[in-house]
């Protein structure tokens, strides 16, 4: 117990630096934005609402291919300079959204623009150092650092339900924009680094270098495959859901300021699944700890479908998709150190978050490309409930985390 403590003695301020970078970066502020202008865009300009969801999907197909490449950058240069650099300009970016005409080209140019700028203020960096200054206590450090697109989901809606009442739509994205520019980047400045080679927790280094394979033999391993392939489903199964929820649930007779505290809720879920996540991954094998988590969110589709469900039940399958999102979010991350080590940690863990960046992206289509189509949600609901429970199947093939030796290691 006391290696524990003192991990998080000499991290802590790591680790909250990550916390706000994570919660004010391009992971959380477009997903928890984008349901509040799906109606005031659709009256403005009469675009579709699979339309609207488009410019996330623009954004989360580019930011998805860039992972890789983002993650490669953060282990050749170091984590700090990539993430902090990418916050600046994400803000900036996302603060000019405001600022186009009625376009679907300067719409779609936007999101493509902060997708190519922002990568670099997801988990991709910031888990990096995370992993390196965390290893006994990692699963509940990386469950902390998620907390962030928690805090997110929490504040931010309610931040852009008054943005937009009180400046209509375009006015919400300079004052989104203020949360990394006023106290991510920052507190970033003060406190993100990486570990020096004193600091690093000796299971994660051999003769002075970082233990893991290389991502040439990750791609060759059946488990990264694996895993790749459950988060795809889970993520395509999600995004949207968290995306429309605003309106799915006014199928249900719920107000746009319902949606706010709906949204609030996942946020909540977000945060307790990701703590108790990460405590649990700390102590029993993954695969067993998400297997539930990620099979209940079926029950919340299936009672999200139709229009006679209780407000109560809202409610109850909000929270249930939020702690499943949680779980899933520090599972990349841990999986991706546990199974492949932190040598080449950064593209590694890029490539796992590309179907993830993807498929969230490709995810708020589908739902509004069936809300266009046939007037409800339902149809993608009872999707999302095979996607679900197949990517939690799937895990449980991945086997025992293998024991990395100096044979693995990285000058």
């Amino acid at each position: 117990m006391s290696v524990n403590r003192n991990e998080f003695k000499s991290g802590w301020k790591v680790l909250v630096a990550g916390l706000l970078g994570v919660m004010c970066g391009a992971s959380p502020l477009p997903f928890n934005t984008i349901g509040f202008v799906l109606g005031p865009l659709h009256e403005e300009f009469g675009w579709s609402f699979a339309i609207i969801s488009g410019g996330v999907t623009a954004f989360g197909i580019t930011a998805g291919l860039l992972a890789p490449v983002i993650g490669a950058a953060a282990d050749r240069f170091g984590v700090r300079t990539i993430a902090l650099a990418s916050t600046l300009a994400f803000a900036l970016v996302f603060a000019a959204i405001g600022l186009i005409p009625g376009s679907l080209y300067a719409w779609f140019g936007m999101w493509f623009l902060i997708g190519l700028v922002g990568m670099g203020s997801t988990p991709v960096t910031w888990s990096r150092a995370i992993n390196m200054w965390f290893y006994r206590s990692r699963g509940l450090a990386l469950g902390i650092l998620l907390v962030g697109t928690s805090l997110a989901a929490l504040i931010v809606p309610k931040v852009a339900v008054w943005a937009i009442g009180t400046y209509g739509w375009r006015g919400l994205y300079p004052v989104i924009a203020l949360f990394p520019l006023l106290i991510s980047l920052p507190i970033g400045l003060a406190w993100f680094r990486e570990p020096r080679t004193s600091e690093i927790p000796p299971e994660i280094t051999a003769g002075g270098g970082l233990v893991g394979v290389t991502f040439a033999e990750a791609a060759k391993d059946r488990r990264f495959w694996t895993i790749w392939i459950s988060i795809a489903l889970v993520a395509l199964a999600y995004g949207g859901a968290h995306i429309h929820m605003p309106e799915i649930i006014k199928q249900h007779g719920l107000t746009a300021a319902d949606g706010a505290g709906v949204m609030g809720m996942i946020g909540i879920a977000l945060l307790a699944g990701r703590l108790v996540t990460g405590w649990l991954l700390d102590r029993i094998w993954a695969p067993f700890v998400c297997l539930p988590i990620l099979t209940i969110p079926a029950l919340a589709c299936y009672w999200l479908m139709g229009n006679s469900t209780s407000e109560a039940m809202v409610w109850a399958s909000a929270f249930l998709l939020g702690f499943a999102a949680g779980a899933e979010s520090d599972l990349i991350a841990y999986l991706a150190s546990r199974y492949f080590g932190m040598a080449h940690y950064g593209k590694i863990y890029g490539m796992l978050y590309m179907p993830f960046g993807i498929f969230s992206a490709i995810s708020p289509v589908a739902y509004g490309r069936i809300r266009d189509v046939s007037g409800s949600y339902d149809q993608m609901l009872m999707a999302a409930i095979f996607l679900f429970v197949s990517g939690a199947l799937l895990l449980l093939t991945l086997g025992r985390y293998p024991v990395f030796t100096a044979q693995d290691v990285t000058p």
